[in-house]
């Protein structure tokens, strides 16, 4: 991409400032809250100028002095770090996951040079990047004066962090797999990208209650977990024959986690934009601006009800809507990780595991490398926190496979290190109360060294033995636990006279024809004692699993007083 030399730093804004009429903001107190009240006072785009102009020159002091400037760095894609001072977390924006071999080499470029911490991680070391588990990729230690620097190179590349934060449509996730997946029935990924298109830098939508996420698929198997999302589209046969989306509404996790609701309605890709608009319109009018805890879509869903939602919608939209038709989806897909055929002959995609999603900036670098060596020159990022290597030809697959990067990024790796996401964690972020992702990869780690021959498989065998845990530093959900096999949300724990890091562990979430989210089993576990409890539960299950049996299911059929006895090994564990 040239470089636009009126605009090098891809801050491009659009649009009226306040375009969104607050119909009915309020719920009891008839006041806005303070964020609401600081995002009128200021439109939260003026701060990328100023990013550029005054903090990049004068320093994060300069950022404090302005009242409420910190809260809107997030829709430029910026979080101060908990250490304060002159540390910033920096999340790029990936619309459906899918990158550029010129994309992948100048985010890892940027990791190696400006996200270097003060001190080494005994389990990642340094000047590396994090896979989320919304399809961004998140830089830590950012300075505040290379900020300018990093925007203008990632620009020059395509690549954006306009609204990866803040109250607006976030990074619009996608099937990773769109346009190369055999089983594919509606191509996702360009709906997706026009959707993000449709939103990054428009003012008029910036402004909503709080954040605002989408997911769109064609792919049978619900691997962009639509049902978890404020918009999910996922494919549908219209009566007519013709194929599409149908739409979902109201999904979330973090506390008052919920399903998101089918509202009988079907769209065509080619609807699909003004649809999101439409709902966006709706929950920008209509959302809780009252009560920052109760703002969020999920709640104005469920105050609406599904038919209540729909009228709204229909009011706001430029067709008509239809009603919703024949859903397609017929299982949830974790992972994307193995060797599996694509739907152009002769190619295969390769999904690599990255344990909790955190990768070395010379690792991205060298996948790059890869992607243009023997693929398609396209990276994918996965929902799950690992990436995807596409359009490798057969007979190039034993020399991708025979790369160094391979055995560090396995194909094919143990069960539990293939399952193991987490959250950025209390390394970095002002909420949580534990740290995430060491724990999580030991874990992981332990559980393969241990129990992983009683039912191995990794990415040879599909799922086979596969036991998915999520870990999330606090109730935020930012690694989705509630929908895991096994989850953990970070806690504190009394012991004796003093504070302990501590988890609460659910177990038997998942998502696809059998969703629920998990049952939270024991509260306030001391860190140190759940590898012990991971042992003992998972060995149980692989010792009562029927044949073919997930651990969601089993955990499900086990009394929930069994389970918990079991974690915290007791005797009584088992009954008969």
């Amino acid at each position: 991409m040239p470089r636009d030399l009126d605009n090098p730093y891809g801050m491009t804004f659009r649009g009226r400032e306040r375009a969104l009429r607050f119909v009915r903001p309020y719920r009891n107190i008839g006041e806005l809250n303070p964020v609401e009240q600081l995002k009128l006072s200021r439109h939260p785009f003026e701060v990328a100028q100023a990013v550029i102009d005054t903090y990049s020159k004068q320093g994060p002091e300069a950022i404090n002095a302005v009242p409420g400037e910190q809260e809107r760095l997030k829709w430029v894609g910026m979080y101060p770090q908990r250490q304060g001072g002159d540390a910033f977390m920096m999340r790029i924006k990936v619309p459906g996951g899918l990158l550029t071999a010129a994309q992948v080499r100048e985010v890892g470029v940027a990791a190696d040079a400006y996200a270097e911490g003060p001190d080494d991680s005994p389990v990642f070391g340094n000047r590396y990047a994090d896979l989320t588990t919304r399809q961004d990729i998140q830089l830590h230690w950012i300075r505040i004066a290379d900020v300018p620097r990093i925007w203008q190179r990632f620009w020059d590349v395509g690549l954006t962090t306009v609204q990866a934060c803040g109250d607006s449509a976030r990074n619009v996730c996608s099937c990773p797999v769109s346009g190369i997946d055999a089983k594919e029935v509606v191509e996702a990924h360009p709906v997706a990208r026009a959707i993000s298109a449709y939103f990054t830098g428009n003012r008029e939508y910036a402004n909503l209650p709080r954040k605002f996420k989408i997911s769109v698929t064609g792919c049978l198997e619900d691997c962009a977990r639509v049902e978890i999302n404020d918009i999910g589209l996922w494919p549908a046969e219209h009566s007519d024959g013709s194929i599409g989306f149908n739409v979902l509404i109201g999904g979330g996790l973090s506390d008052g986690e919920r399903m998101a609701s089918d509202i009988d309605v079907f769209i065509r890709p080619d609807q699909a934009v003004e649809l999101c608009r439409g709902v966006a319109q709706l929950f920008g009018e209509l959302g809780n601006r009252e009560n920052r805890g109760l703002s969020r879509m999920r709640y104005l869903a469920q105050e609406l009800g599904p038919e209540g939602f729909r009228t709204a919608l229909d009011e706001r939209t430029r067709f008509t809507l239809d009603p919703a038709g024949r859903e397609l989806t017929d299982r949830y897909r974790g992972d994307h990780v193995g060797v599996h055929p694509q739907k152009q002959p002769g190619l295969v995609y390769v999904g690599c595991s990255v344990p909790v999603g955190r990768m070395h900036g010379i690792d991205l670098i060298e996948t790059a490398r890869l992607a243009e060596t023997y693929g398609d020159g396209g990276v994918r990022i996965g929902l799950d926190q690992n990436f995807i290597l596409s359009g490798v030809p057969e007979e190039r697959l034993d020399d991708l496979l025979a790369e160094p990067l391979m055995a560090k990024y396995s194909p094919f790796p143990g069960p539990f290190e293939r399952g193991v996401v987490a959250c950025t964690g209390s390394e970095f972020c002002r909420f949580a109360v534990v740290e995430t992702k060491e724990r999580a990869v030991k874990w992981a780690r332990n559980l393969d060294a241990q129990l992983s021959a009683a039912g191995s498989g990794g990415g040879r065998n599909g799922d086979a033995g596969v036991i998915r845990m999520h870990f999330s530093g606090c109730s935020a959900s930012c690694a989705q636990p509630q929908i895991a096999d096994i989850g953990f949300r970070g806690d504190i724990a009394h012991v004796d006279q003093h504070i302990e890091e501590a988890v609460d562990i659910g177990l038997g979430g998942s998502l696809g024809p059998d969703a629920a989210f998990i049952d939270w089993v024991t509260g306030a576990m001391p860190v140190d004692k759940v590898p012990d409890a991971l042992v003992r539960i998972v060995g149980r299950y692989q010792a009562e699993r029927r044949t073919g049996e997930p651990f969601h299911l089993w955990a499900r059929r086990t009394p929930r007083e069994e389970l918990a006895a079991t974690i915290a090994g007791s005797t009584a564990a088992v009954g008969t």
